[in-house]
């Protein structure tokens, strides 16, 4: 499995006389992390993502994923090797969906990829299992499926390339409570199986309940680098970098205010297991 390094990376998408998208930005991902990239809009957590992705060379410094390293002077095929590790899946990812059933749509980049007819069928089965739908659905078409499916059929076709590293820029984005619970759900089972996982978004109760490392983005810089309980513990820090404090953090603030004694807790059901137990309960009694 890939680890990702990032050194002295800066990015200008135009002139260097304007703020550079990312500027000197520096971070190790771990090899099966999975890491919330968090920042207002502007910060630079997709231009990050992208990066990592080799849409893209950095106006200086390198970014190393596994034996690949990107610079200034990289090639073409350089990137190309990089993409060979890592799949991207964009936001509203369901408005690439095109071809007439979901099985040709996932089959469409193993077959770009070159691999055998059997190799690319038995991807588009592991992959429709990996996101939780069943394999009749190979048959459908894609724009008749729930708006919660077509998302999880335009992941599926970046799964189906197997990249070690799963780069999501807002993936719950327009989705209901119920989709957005099963997407998270299937994300999670995916970085339990071994993937590392990249999660580009501004809900902070994804973050502080899903990731083991929060990377904090504002005007281009990494502000910080830490696990999620620390990045949360501090609402003053929260607010200098415009994010949301979650609301399990916040609900424990306000009964530890009240009197009542919580640990921190990153994730509602944490903090209603605390409450119950002090009950003399089990949460869901």
């Amino acid at each position: 499995m890939p680890t990702i390094v990032i050194k002295n990376v800066s990015f200008n998408y135009s002139s260097p006389a304007k703020r550079p998208a990312l500027d000197n930005v520096s971070v190790r991902i771990a090899a099966g992390s999975f890491v919330g990239i968090v920042g207002h809009t502007g910060s630079g957590k997709s231009t990050l993502a992208s990066l990592i992705d080799g849409l893209g060379r950095p106006t200086s410094g390198q970014i190393q994923v596994g034996d690949v390293t990107v610079t200034a002077q990289s090639s073409p095929a350089d990137l190309a090797r990089l993409r060979q590790h890592v799949g991207y899946v964009f936001q509203f990812p369901e408005q690439q969906l095109f071809a007439e059933t979901v099985g040709q749509d996932i089959a469409f980049g193993p077959t770009n990829l070159g691999w055998s007819p059997e190799r690319v069928q038995a991807a588009v089965s592991d992959a429709l299992k990996l996101v939780d739908l069943p394999a009749t659905f190979a048959d459908r078409s894609p724009f008749a499926l729930s708006g919660g499916q077509m998302r999880r059929v335009a992941i599926a076709g970046v799964l189906a390339m197997r990249p070690a590293i799963l780069i999501l820029d807002e993936p719950t984005a327009g989705l209901d409570a119920a989709a957005t619970h099963r997407l998270l759900a299937n994300i999670a089972k995916l970085h339990a199986a071994g993937t590392t996982i990249l999660l580009i978004t501004h809900q902070m109760d994804q973050v502080a309940e899903y990731a083991d490392q929060v990377v904090v983005m504002n005007q281009g810089h990494l502000v910080k680098s830490a696990p999620p309980r620390e990045i949360f513990a501090d609402p003053a820090f929260l607010a200098a970098n415009h994010l949301n404090v979650p609301a399990a953090v916040g609900m424990a603030h306000r009964l530890r205010d009240a009197g009542v004694s919580v640990d921190p807790a990153l994730s509602i059901d944490a903090l209603a297991d605390q409450l119950a137990a002090k009950l003399g309960g089990k949460h869901g009694e």
